[in-house]
């Protein structure tokens, strides 16, 4: 690959699409047993969303392939499935490497520091951050806010629908878009504006699909969406398509597919999102 089409390069992976949390065994196998983990690479900029079971195998990656590297972690928010992954994500523990930790207001916590401080303490963890080697900084967002690591590459976000709190992000990077919104609760018959706003005419993003409408009901007040919706919101907002996540403990491979084919019966660019699974903008 020439070094124009590297620097041009966007795309995105799937480490962990599993929703609260991990699912070991055969039956899991296909869609992947890790929780919420995306790696999206933007030219030479690495970004992570969300720090779940995923992301160790990412760091390997990471660490095996570049030194000195500049990676900008954004978290959705701070339940167990999406942020139980950074004490064992290795360019924590390597010098040289350089990171960029980004979180929104959650009930709780006074900012992103002390979010991670507080997963790494006892009796729930044996050492604290203090063991990190990389050069790391803490940034909170304010939900809404724009902010650009690149002058091509730019983040958007907006506030989520979920108990303590969520933030969705945007990444526009040389005319190409991708979004991830989870975890939210949807008010039916009311498309959420904020996440209306924030993928408006997007490529792809991906949506907290963790039931159908008809399991709703039975979940209410837990904070998540269904696939129905995520459909519903994608046409809305003229979004290219849509990757459904955070797929719930139970749900086997064989009833993800099942589910997947009768939302692409709606004709709609649609799917399961699957762990090693790449889009390429």
């Amino acid at each position: 690959m020439s070094t124009s089409t590297q620097n041009e390069q966007f795309e995105i992976r799937f480490w962990g699409t599993r929703g609260t949390l991990p699912t070991p065994g055969p039956q899991f196998a296909r869609a992947g047993g890790n929780t919420n983990c995306t790696e999206i690479t933007c030219g030479s900029h690495t970004i992570v969303i969300d720090a779940g079971t995923g992301i160790r195998e990412l760091g390997s990656k990471l660490i095996s392939s570049c030194e000195n590297q500049h990676i900008h972690l954004l978290l959705t928010h701070a339940h167990y499935d999406h942020v139980e992954g950074i004490p064992f994500f290795a360019p924590f523990f390597s010098h040289g490497d350089k990171l960029d930790v980004y979180s929104g207001p959650l009930d709780g916590s006074s900012g992103t520091e002390e979010t991670v401080k507080n997963l790494m303490r006892r009796p729930y963890f044996p050492v604290s951050p203090d063991v990190f080697t990389a050069d790391v900084t803490y940034n909170d967002v304010v939900p809404g806010e724009v902010f650009h690591f690149a002058e091509n590459l730019k983040v958007s976000t907006a506030p989520l629908n979920h108990p303590g709190g969520a933030t969705a992000y945007r990444i526009d990077f040389n005319g190409r878009s991708f979004a991830c919104i989870t975890d939210t609760e949807h008010t039916p018959g009311k498309p959420d504006e904020n996440v209306l706003g924030l993928i408006e005419n997007v490529d792809i993003f991906t949506y907290d699909c963790s039931l159908t409408d008809e399991e709703l009901p039975d979940f209410a007040g837990y904070g998540h969406s269904t696939y129905e919706e995520g459909i519903r919101l994608a046409k809305l907002a003229r979004a290219g398509a849509v990757r459904a996540v955070h797929h719930m403990p139970f749900r086997t491979d064989q009833e993800l597919d099942r589910i997947e084919k009768s939302m692409q019966a709606d004709e709609y660019d649609f799917a399961m999102a699957r762990e090693n699974d790449i889009v390429k903008l």
